[in-house]
């Protein structure tokens, strides 16, 4: 019979787990709220990403539909969670001052510029906590493997000490051992999986940003050509 099913089969897991080493506890506290971090990451940017497409789809459809600027800024106010409008503002404002200032369009360059800031704006803020689902996907396997290291020198201790083989003197410590690595192994392969799925549906978030400053710059052109 292989070794972990003989150890499953004569030993009581949550007794074991109930005897652990405080510094096995810790190590175990560190990655459950490791974990429950990214998941509360996950959650949250699952519903911030989803409303933001949502509200994007929305905002593009009324912004081909509008007749001018002006139609546009009207229509903008019920897509506010749109990283679109947020980029729009930015355009707009600078053709606001522009035309406040000389009647007109003078200077396309400037416009093209403050949307770029505006799309570079709300990457950095769709980006927020990224690099911690990021950290806690590379770290927490190594925080385990601390927990396993721990534990299996915590079975040659209370083997030595036993001075037996049985699987009660070594059980704790391959406790230990186990309940780390798979609480690091919990902790790190969601963050992993949504880090690079977030990282995609950033990516195309962008991509729709820049694509968008330049059907901005078309409807200048259209409205202010010369």
């Amino acid at each position: 019979m292989p070794f972990t099913a003989l150890f499953l089969q004569q030993t009581d897991i949550w007794d074991l787990v109930s005897h652990s080493s405080w510094l096995a506890y810790g190590v175990e506290g560190i990655l459950l709220l490791a974990s429950l971090l990214s998941w509360t990451i996950i959650f949250s940017k699952l519903s911030s990403f989803g409303s933001a497409r949502t509200s994007d789809r929305r905002f593009l459809r009324a912004f081909r539909k509008a007749a001018g600027l002006e139609a546009v800024m009207v229509a903008s106010e019920q897509f506010r969670p749109s990283p679109l409008v947020a980029v729009f503002d930015y355009g707009y404002q600078e053709v606001s001052r522009q035309v406040k200032a000389r009647g007109n369009i003078a200077n396309r360059e400037a416009i093209s510029r403050s949307l770029q800031l505006g799309v570079g704006e709300q990457v950095s803020r769709l980006e927020q906590n990224l690099d911690k689902l990021a950290t806690i996907a590379s770290v927490s396997p190594f925080i385990g493997l601390l927990g396993t290291v721990v534990g299996i020198i915590r079975a040659f201790q209370n083997l030595g000490s036993a001075g037996s083989t049985s699987l009660k003197a070594v059980g704790p410590g391959i406790a230990d051992a186990l309940i780390a690595t798979a609480v690091g192994l919990f902790a790190a392969i969601p963050a992993a999986i949504f880090y690079n799925h977030f990282g995609h549906v950033l990516k195309e978030m962008g991509d729709r940003m820049d694509d968008f400053s330049l059907e901005f710059l078309n409807m200048i052109e259209r409205s202010f050509g010369d």
